[in-house]
């Protein structure tokens, strides 16, 4: 019997509260909506579009620059690993070569 008592008292709580809180949550839709449709909030929301595009073109090309310098450096790495690279001396090579006489003893045939 109390745990009856207790899912109406839950119910009836739930169902006012909803109800209210229906109300409430229009009431605050509509201030919300009164507010951003205010000339002055508009105007402020537009000079921060304008300053955020401004920034994200700044951003833009910085960034394109330091991409474009680390594309270089990174090339020039690679260049001074290959053989004949624009910045590493020209590598000289000396090859020796040895004679050696294969015997049937000494490969075991």
């Amino acid at each position: 019997m109390a745990k009856l008592k207790m899912l109406v008292a839950f119910g009836a709580g739930y169902v006012l509260g909803s109800r209210a809180g229906r109300e409430r949550y229009e009431q605050i839709v509509d201030k919300a909506q009164g507010v951003w449709h205010d000339p002055r909030v508009q105007r402020k929301a537009s000079q921060a579009q304008g300053v955020v595009q401004e920034k994200a073109s700044q951003a833009g090309d910085v960034i394109a620059e330091k991409a474009g310098h680390a594309a270089s450096q990174a090339g020039n790495a690679v260049k001074d690993k290959l053989p004949g690279g624009d910045s590493s001396p020209t590598p000289t090579t000396t090859t020796s070569t040895t004679s050696s006489t294969s015997s049937p003893a000494a490969s075991g045939r």
